[in-house]
């Protein structure tokens, strides 16, 4: 099965893995649905948080809670994003200033390294779709 869109009534969608997760997808604004330039930013923050939660927990403690914000720049009236931004929000008033600054230079390493969505962004790929023509 891999992935899937399935269309559930006017402007509303689930998106479904083949694990049984399902997320509700819709148009901007519509209730109880993200749109899908909510969902990228989702994933960068997603993939920032999965990326950074063992060296968050390692250094700050395994029950420390955080949270990833993202906003995304966007010209009046147009169709794409011209920048995501993710913000971490973590307690980190038990380290030192310098074990904070090293866990930063390492968080940042470890995305640019290992974080397929925000690397395929900066990369750049090519999108195709296909559509019956019979």
């Amino acid at each position: 099965m891999g992935l899937e869109v399935q269309r559930a009534g006017e402007h509303r969608f689930v998106g479904r893995n083949e694990r049984g997760a399902e997320v509700v997808l819709g148009r901007k604004g519509q209730d109880g649905a993200f749109s899908p330039a909510e969902l990228l930013q989702i994933a960068v923050a997603g993939c920032s948080a999965v990326t950074a939660e063992e060296l968050i927990t390692r250094r700050v403690g395994e029950d420390s809670e955080f949270r990833v914000h993202v906003t995304a720049d966007r010209r009046e009236g147009a169709w794409e994003l011209d920048g995501v931004h993710g913000r971490f929000e973590v307690d980190l008033s038990t380290l030192p200033a310098a074990e904070r600054e090293a866990l930063a230079t390492a968080v940042e390493r470890a995305i640019d390294r290992l974080c397929t969505v925000t690397r395929t962004l900066r990369k750049g790929i090519p999108v195709t779709e296909e559509f019956p023509t019979a």
